[in-house]
């Protein structure tokens, strides 16, 4: 991937990205290496994932670094090691996360632990990283987190309630905080829809592709899209804070 001109003082020097072993996460990591930021790879299994996308990215001063976002003794270890290592954070991306696909009608399917397990990992994991790390992002330079929701937090239609429900309280989870951080810290959500990861168990391309079709922009979004999407909030809206920013193809429309 070419290097991307912008300015230097709204490039982040040090970002972490959860979930940065894989799919949108890894695009995310790809395009901050780009304009020269320092990746930090966040994973929670598959330290070889994570090991490869280090080796992907351009630069150098890369590593990764695990973190079970749903464990709290996990997050606050990583957060002493960041420290200890790394120390300064201009950019923190959520985009770790995880589902388990259930019928929205069949609420007798959609157990307590398949809902404990969603809030867990996808809205009360990202808080126990801002929690964490926002000594280190309140250093930072210009610093920015941007959490990873999805458009079925306003559409209602996801792969699990549970999951529609994370997602809801994620973004409005962003909105309050953009509020208990600034000025110093701005925070956003992006929220993207039917993206071509395997992030969704079972669920196939040609699936994807009957949905885009009935879509405004009428095409699959690629990871990245979505990653384009979190710099473009971490970079260039310097003005901005507190909003969720679509990019899903016009799906909420």
């Amino acid at each position: 991937m070419p290097l991307i001109e912008v300015p230097e003082l709204a490039v982040p020097k040090v970002a972490l990205v959860t979930g940065g072993n894989s799919g949108i996460g890894r695009a995310i990591a790809a395009r901050l290496a780009s304009m020269g930021t320092t990746v930090v790879v966040g994973y929670n299994s598959r330290r070889e994932m994570a090991d490869d996308v280090v080796k992907s990215l351009h630069g150098s001063g890369h590593y990764a670094m695990r973190i079970a976002i749903d464990d709290p003794a996990s997050v606050t270890e990583a957060a002493v090691e960041f420290g200890e290592k790394t120390g300064g954070l201009d950019a923190l991306v959520n985009c770790g996360g995880a589902t388990n696909p259930v019928a929205a009608s069949d609420l007798d399917a959609l157990t307590d632990e398949i809902f404990d397990r969603a809030i867990a990992i996808n809205l009360r994991g990202p808080f126990a990283m801002v929690r964490a790390f926002r000594p280190m992002l309140e250093r930072g330079n210009n610093a920015a987190v941007v959490n990873i929701s999805s458009i079925a937090a306003r559409t209602g239609v996801g792969s699990s309630l549970a999951y529609i429900a994370a997602k809801g309280g994620l973004d409005a989870l962003t909105i309050a905080l953009a509020k208990v951080l600034a000025p110093k810290v701005r925070v956003f959500s992006v929220s993207p829809a039917g993206v071509d990861t395997d992030f969704v168990p079972h669920r196939t391309r040609d699936q994807l592709q009957k949905v885009a079709e009935r879509l405004p922009l009428a095409r699959i979004t690629a990871p990245d899209d979505v990653a384009r999407a979190v710099t473009a909030c971490i970079v260039n809206l310097t003005s901005s804070t507190g909003i969720v920013i679509p990019a899903d193809e016009g799906r909420h429309l």
